[in-house]
């Protein structure tokens, strides 16, 4: 790595924090014992003093090293972990979870049925958001493995992130359980929804209304979640028969950056010869830039289109504005995963890794109090 290496967007000080930070979970400097200097930074890297300082700085912000006057920088040592609550001993259990966005309902009921087993159990539960950082997630996970959590509960950032620290807990034997997604490439405990099953009956409930040409909008496009619900949509059109048009199902994120993408991805979708007359959303985040959308360009809902919600967590109430839309079991998830969890506290050796997959819920409009129509007003011109 250089001045001039790495990702341009990236500050170059975080390009050199996080390789340190992998140093520090794969176990190659032992805390209590020297870290490596400014000027071996500076060296392996080619980078300047400042930006060495900067990553070092940030380093022992974060706690991970400290700073000995006439000694120098040093990996912090973790206070030893406690793994029962006898004796009045303090079990403490790190929440790690990647939040795309604040006050996500689905995350909110999540968190919830963790702290309902926590207060069960005595544990005391501190939370960790990652923003769907990697390299946020993995300083939380190292701050676990090295700081004395009993155990984690992780919502896992979208992609394949590095694994040093997953491996550092492992070494320290802490253990963890993941929630609404797992990693493949990990060997852990997971609780999820049946996703499969929220693409698969979404989708049947459109083409029972009379829809052939449903097109999906999604976030992430990288997790064992949006894999799961993209096989049950696919698995449904080809049990009826439909023709899967793959411009109308590809994996691309909908939401984010670049700017003006979003609009432009629906004004896509509707000057094909043929447009959907139908769209799945990702989740309410998605549902409501659907909608913005769809309504700036003209488009009535549902007259026109017709919108499903696959997770019921977002900045709108989904059954006003969708035909059908997912409830998912959001806080049972978290519940069953500290359950787990608690277990694997109280023997580390005892039992298989679990593979839990929770059933699923359908709203239906039919079932709702009401629905919305949407249309584009106009301000009112010159009486």
């Amino acid at each position: 790595m250089s001045e001039r290496d790495g990702d341009p967007r990236v500050p170059l000080y975080q390009n050199v924090k996080s390789e340190l930070l992998r140093a520090i979970a794969a176990g190659e400097y032992t805390p209590g014992e020297p870290f490596i200097t400014q000027r071996e930074i500076r060296e392996r890297f080619g980078v300047s003093n400042t930006t060495a300082v900067k990553a070092l700085n940030d380093l022992v912000v974060d706690g991970l090293l400290v700073r000995r006057r006439g000694k120098g920088t040093f990996v912090a040592e973790g206070p030893r972990t406690t793994r029962s609550v006898e004796d009045g001993a303090d079990c403490s259990i790190m929440c790690v979870l990647s939040l795309l966005h604040d006050r996500s309902p689905h995350a909110a009921r999540l968190i919830r049925g963790v702290e309902a087993v926590c207060a069960e159990h005595g544990y005391r539960m501190f939370l960790s958001d990652t923003k769907g950082d990697p390299d946020l997630e993995e300083r939380a996970l190292l701050r676990a493995a090295r700081g004395g959590a009993a155990g984690v509960v992780l919502y896992p950032v979208e992609g394949r992130a590095p694994l040093p620290a997953l491996e550092g807990m492992r070494r320290r034997g802490v253990p963890m359980v993941m929630v609404d997604r797992y990693r493949q490439d990990v060997v852990a405990d997971a609780v999820v929804a049946d996703n499969f099953a929220v693409g698969f009956q979404l989708t049947e409930h459109l083409i029972a209304a009379g829809h052939t040409r449903i097109a999906v909008l999604w976030e992430e496009t990288d997790s064992t979640s949006v894999r799961d619900r993209l096989a049950g949509h696919l698995q449904a059109l080809q049990q009826h028969g439909i023709r899967q048009r793959r411009e109308f199902s590809v994996l691309r994120p909908y939401l984010g950056p670049p700017a003006g993408s979003r609009i432009e991805t629906v004004r896509e979708l509707l000057a094909l010869a043929e447009p959907p007359t139908a769209i799945m959303c990702a989740n309410g985040y998605v549902l409501a830039g659907a909608v913005h959308d769809l309504t700036s360009l003209g488009v009535q809902i549902p007259d026109e289109i017709e919108l499903a919600g696959m997770d019921d967590g977002g900045p709108l109430e989904l059954p006003p504005l969708t035909l059908v839309s997912a409830i998912l079991p959001s806080e049972e998830i978290g519940r069953r995963a500290m359950t787990i969890l608690a277990r694997r506290i109280a023997d580390p050796a005892g039992g298989d890794v679990e593979h839990v997959v929770l059933p699923i819920g359908v709203r239906v409009r039919d079932s709702s109090t009401g629905h919305l129509r949407v249309v584009r007003t106009q301000a009112p011109g010159p009486v």
